[in-house]
């Protein structure tokens, strides 16, 4: 089998003896999950990339955690796509696979991560500490909440390097903006401030940058402190409804609801309420 341009990413980022560039933190019921390469913007290379995928399978997989804060070491959130891999792609643009090859990496490894946050019965929290870019950004609107220090900025880089919005920013921004809010986000290619992003719909909360941590964990005390199997069911059941018509939800929350109520947590709510 001869080597492609999708295979050699993947085995460089697989190195052992690679830098760790994406740290994991547990804590109990919630981990948080530090993008760790600041001195180039905690870009997108192929190492943190292939790193947070597995670290974000692990913890998809244990059930015991709940909650999951993804954030950035300062002065970034994430730069985005790493540049030197683009121009390493543009290099073999006339290899035998062409641009399948970038297609397997956007699709495996980028959208492998944003179909892993979306997927997940586990909310993820993302915290952004500075600048969000590309496909850093991308993965922040997949998360099910965004927080953002006063110092984060939402970087539309898109339009500028001749690419469309990608990895799921479409969907977002189009949800949250309307197609014409979204066509002048990206036409526009200005940055973007805590808290206009936070006006806009694309953050919920904005706070100091010291506390920034701090929030992301009132956010994970707030999911421990309800019933599991009531978050872990809410979040499918909001994100199916966001493109479902109003009897599609309907019908998506009739079917759901009645394993709401064999749950002892729901009986010892409606018992303790009326004793």
């Amino acid at each position: 089998m001869t080597d492609s341009l999708y295979r050699n990413m993947v085995t460089s980022g697989d190195e052992a003896d690679a830098p760790l560039r994406v740290r994991v933190e547990h804590r109990g019921d919630r981990a948080v999950v530090t993008l760790d390469e600041p001195r180039r913007l905690n870009v997108l290379s192929a190492p943190l990339v292939r790193q947070l995928r597995r670290a974000l399978t692990d913890l998809d997989a244990d059930p015991d955690v709940r909650s999951v804060v993804l954030t950035g070491t300062d002065p970034g959130f994430s730069a985005g796509g790493d540049l030197r891999m683009m121009d390493a792609a543009i290099d073999q643009l006339d290899a035998p696979e062409g641009a399948a090859d970038i297609w397997r990496w956007i699709r495996r490894e980028f959208g492998g991560i944003a179909r892993l946050i979306a997927g997940s019965d586990t909310i993820f929290v993302a915290a952004l500490n500075g600048a969000a870019a590309g496909v850093g950004l991308a993965w922040a609107l997949t998360c099910d909440l965004v927080i953002a220090s006063e110092r984060a900025v939402v970087v539309p880089a898109f339009a500028k390097l001749g690419l469309i919005p990608e990895v799921g920013t479409s969907w977002a921004l189009t949800r949250r903006l309307g197609y014409q809010g979204a066509l002048a986000y990206y036409l526009r290619g200005q940055h973007i401030d805590a808290r206009e992003a936070q006006r806009l719909g694309l953050v919920q909360e904005v706070v100091d940058h010291d506390r920034l941590l701090a929030a992301a964990d009132d956010w994970c005390s707030r999911i421990a402190a309800l019933p599991p199997h009531a978050v872990a069911m809410s979040k499918p059941l909001l994100r199916a409804a966001a493109d479902a018509d109003w009897s599609g939800a309907l019908t998506l929350e009739e079917f759901a609801e009645p394993t709401c109520f064999t749950t002892a947590a729901f009986a010892d709510s409606v018992r303790s309420m009326l004793s």
